[in-house]
């Protein structure tokens, strides 16, 4: 697959998709220049043709079909206070309308599953990536106990669509008045999910030792629609009353703002430090849930083994290295340093990707990814530095009431 060009072709295979005969197949594919994803987004369209151009569409508002990904709903009137109590966020005010991110970890700290959920004020909205919902679904039956809540696999009746934003204003909740009709919104709330990621949560804390956080550039939305209406948006799509882009789109734009995402960048060892997730997932006063003995200790007292970097890859040799490709200082190429978690080419930026090294790893060293035989070299750009954590060390002393400072 090329980056962009007009000899790209359209895909648009026979039989049901891996999303499964439930779900059928996304009416998006069906579009002009359409290319299915593969991974953890087979099922909608990676591509129409042109990413780079789509990415600036994106930009400006158009639709991602994430028709491929979970739907998850809590109700209940302990819904928001059994959540709280189980994932890394503090849910339990969570308003009608406000929108979280939340984690589930394991007993000892690492990562299970990243968690997209707002409240419409009767049911919590759980928005998950493709491969978590069923085991998802699972743990969370295993843990209702005696607690007023029911839980359900909604996949199959609403879709996700993603947008960006024009303004980060929270009331700003539709891309387009085209839109606006698909949004479901069954207890009078529009089911749409805004991003935290564009500031640190209350309770959160950033690593990322920046004055102006990319982040700020990523007003991510996502929406759900009745999978029924989505022939009626495609047909939208087709006459121009709605503009698409494709997942690579999205996954450049993500990875610009230093967005982590579970699919990608998580593995079975990480750490929500590792990534810089306590910035948007995770609340460090709330009360216990599993996990956070270790989240405590490596925040305040430790370091997390590993940290996330940016790399501007050099595109000489017009070759992207793919997730998994190892990554290593350019001045000894033989010793693997850590891996590349995903890849994009940028509109603006260029070949850029997201990289877990290993936090000994120099912040002034030349990095390079291997990839089909070739060395890549990269600039690195630190998202999370070595010295991230142990911040109990660094906080102040007060002076003992009434000692005089002299």
């Amino acid at each position: 697959m090329t980056p962009e060009g007009p000899t790209l072709e359209s895909s648009t295979p026979e039989g049901p998709t891996p999303e499964g005969p439930t779900l059928g197949r996304s009416p998006f594919l069906a579009l002009p220049g359409a290319v299915e994803a593969s991974g953890a987004d087979v099922g909608v369209a990676a591509h129409y043709g042109n990413p780079l151009r789509e990415q600036r569409m994106l930009a400006a508002g158009a639709l991602v079909d994430l028709s491929q990904r979970g739907v998850i709903s809590v109700t209940g009137p302990d819904r928001l206070s059994w959540l709280d109590s189980v994932t890394s966020q503090a849910l339990k005010r969570l308003s009608p309308g406000e929108s979280a991110e939340t984690l589930l970890l394991d007993p000892a700290g690492r990562v299970e599953h990243a968690i997209r959920v707002f409240d419409d004020g009767v049911t919590a909205w759980l928005l998950v990536d493709a491969p978590e919902a069923a085991s998802l679904v699972a743990w969370l039956e295993r843990m209702r106990f005696m607690l007023r809540v029911e839980i359900a696999d909604r996949t199959a009746e609403f879709a996700t669509v993603g947008w960006m934003s024009e303004s980060l204003a929270v009331a700003d909740i539709t891309p387009s008045a085209a839109v606006d009709a698909f949004v479901a919104a069954p207890n009078d709330v529009p089911l749409t999910w805004i991003d935290p990621w564009t500031e640190v949560a209350t309770g959160g804390h950033q690593y990322a030792d920046v004055d102006e956080h990319p982040a700020a550039e990523f007003p991510w939305r996502e929406s759900l629609v009745p999978r029924a209406t989505r022939p009626a948006l495609a047909d939208a799509a087709r006459r121009g009353e709605v503009e698409v882009a494709g997942v690579l789109a999205f996954e450049a734009l993500r990875i610009a703002a230093w967005r982590p995402r579970f699919t990608t960048e998580a593995d079975e060892k990480l750490l929500p430090h590792e990534v810089d997730w306590i910035r948007s997932a995770v609340h460090l006063n709330k009360g216990c849930y599993r996990g956070q003995e270790t989240v405590a200790k490596v925040h305040n007292l430790g370091h997390p083994p590993r940290r996330l970097v940016m790399l501007h890859l050099d595109g000489s040799d017009a070759v992207l290295p793919a997730p998994g490709d190892p990554v290593m200082l350019e001045a000894d190429p033989e010793a693997a340093v850590g891996h590349i978690t995903a890849s994009a080419l940028h509109y603006e930026l260029g070949p850029i990707a997201l990289a877990l090294v290993r936090r000994s790893t120099p912040t002034d060293a030349t990095l390079a990814a291997a990839s089909e035989g070739i060395v890549v070299p990269a600039a690195q750009e630190v998202i999370v530095p070595p010295e991230a954590g142990a911040a109990a060390g660094r906080i102040p002393r007060l002076p003992r009431l009434g000692a005089v400072r002299r």
